[in-house]
């Protein structure tokens, strides 16, 4: 008496097929499930015995062993429940084990027989049809399944409606309608009153995808242009919707079926610790800059992170996805983030300010930068100082452009260099490197000259060189111009905030 069932287990975003194998032999009576099961599987003989009760069936006076092939990869979750289970019942010969070979099934049982949520619905139906099989998946979640092709889809209620469809071929509801993720109304840009050149530097940032680093005094507007970014950046595609939505889905993050259809917006608090923001943890989940893919990571208080957290995006900034090396796993996530971060000049926050620095200036900022290393301020493109707003513009009325028409122009910037990543996985000027950056980065002569002398005078890294030409590349395309002009390189070199260094 031997069934088998399929379900899934994650590595990062890609899915391992995983099969369940159960046996009934003669002997004394015995539950055990072996094959690397985490804690929360073990106990999932507790859950199904109450299921069974609950639909008037006990476990048989047999030894079960429960298998997780294959046995050397490490098992974690609850979504182990109904496979385990119907395995059983196909062992038990309730249900017909061919008729279950023809899914792959995830769901939490409940005493009471219920299937409850789980993460990972969404990369699990996209295993199922790659497979060329059904999925069967809590009835809550298949909405969020219903947007992969796959057939036939199982939304269950409980234990007892599939054994209804199994036994009795009575039909179970198709999920109901798929819904789009909510839309997120975003403050407008008009909103900000002066700050005329940080607002100039956001729309660079978002024609090129380029990482800021904004430096002023408390209250000068830092995190109102920060979370005003959303607003003028392009929308989705296809690839990147359904990319992002596997992401959320794995952490769990994923509601009533709504995939993510809006650039996400993250914002950890400073006190965040390095498996929080990279990922990681006992489970191996991803972080905050996981879950900022294709979207936009905000790092308020920037020198308040811990240093060695900080540190540890820096790979990630140049590969766009992140490795969480553990004894037990090697997890790859994508972490294709824009970096925006903020910070004051200095721990009291008024360097620089007339009547208000403290007794240590300027030494307190000098040590206050001090905590952010050179190497990962220079993967930040743009720096730029945001000073403090006069009262007089305070007073008056808004009269800066509405995010509508800035992201109009954002959007024809992207359009003019779209023809130049057609061919790459490339989308944006930040990410183009080596000789396709030469390729597509021309400059004029005197720009060149321009480039090399600035280099030279303030001992420019090769990183840092590159970064510059990345920026007035993004600038020539905003004024729809194929040659980078002696007057992108110098906007560009005006936004790297070379004190930074001293």
């Amino acid at each position: 008496m031997l069934a088998t069932t399929t379900t899934v287990s994650f590595v990062g975003i890609e899915t391992l097929k995983i099969t369940t194998e159960v046996q009934l032999t003669n002997g004394l009576p015995a539950f055990t499930i072996v094959g690397l099961a985490d804690k929360s599987i073990a106990e999932s003989r507790e859950r199904v015995r109450a299921a069974l009760h609950s639909i008037g069936l006990e476990l048989p006076a047999k030894h079960i062993t429960v298998n997780l092939a294959p046995a050397d990869v490490v098992k974690e979750g609850t979504h182990y429940d109904l496979p385990i289970i119907m395995a059983l019942l196909a062992a038990m010969k309730i249900v017909d084990p061919q008729l279950i070979n023809n899914f792959v099934m995830m769901g939490e049982l409940g005493l009471d027989g219920s299937i409850r949520p789980v993460s990972g619905i969404l990369p699990a139906a996209m295993c199922a049809m790659q497979s060329n099989k059904g999925l069967i998946c809590p009835i809550e979640q298949g909405t969020e399944a219903s947007w992969v092709q796959v057939s036939p889809l199982l939304a269950a209620q409980n234990l007892l409606q599939l054994l209804n469809f199994f036994k009795n071929d009575i039909e179970i509801p198709l999920p109901s309608k798929k819904q789009q993720g909510e839309e997120i109304f975003f403050s407008d840009l008009s909103e900000i009153k002066g700050q005329e050149t940080a607002k100039r530097v956001l729309e660079i940032a978002a024609v090129g995808g380029h990482n800021l680093l904004m430096i002023g005094p408390p209250g000068s507007g830092k995190s109102m242009l920060a979370s005003r970014l959303p607003s003028i950046l392009p929308p989705l595609t296809q690839n990147e919707i359904l990319e992002i939505s596997q992401i959320h889905s794995i952490a769990g993050k994923l509601k009533e079926g709504k995939l993510v259809t809006q650039r996400p917006f993250r914002a950890p608090h400073h006190s965040a610790t390095m498996p929080a923001l990279v990922g990681g943890g006992a489970h191996s989940r991803p972080g905050e800059i996981s879950l900022a893919h294709h979207g936009i990571l905000f790092l308020d208080e920037l020198p308040e992170f811990n240093r060695t957290t900080l540190e540890a995006l820096r790979q990630p900034l140049e590969t766009g996805n992140i490795t969480v090396s553990r004894a037990n796993a090697h997890v790859t996530y994508p972490a294709r983030f824009q970096l925006i971060a903020a910070m004051n000049p200095c721990k009291c926050g008024y360097l620089g300010t007339p009547g208000h620095e403290c007794s240590r200036a300027p030494r307190c900022g000098l040590d206050y930068r001090a905590k952010l290393s050179g190497p990962f301020l220079d993967r930040i493109d743009l720096q730029i100082d945001v000073p403090a707003v006069n009262p007089w513009e305070l007073a008056g009325t808004p009269t800066g452009e509405s995010s509508h028409i800035i992201r109009q122009r954002v959007l024809e910037a992207r359009a003019f260099s779209k023809d130049r990543f057609v061919n790459s996985n490339i989308t944006c000027n930040a990410q183009a490197d080596g000789l396709f950056l030469e390729q597509i980065a021309r400059l004029e002569p005197e720009a060149s000259v321009l480039l090399q002398h600035a280099a030279e005078k303030f001992v420019l890294s090769a990183r840092g060189y590159h970064r510059v030409i990345r920026v007035a590349r993004t600038i020539a395309d905003m004024s729809f111009s194929d040659v980078i002009l002696k007057r992108h390189i110098s906007e560009a070199l005006s936004y790297r905030n070379f004190l930074q260094r001293k």
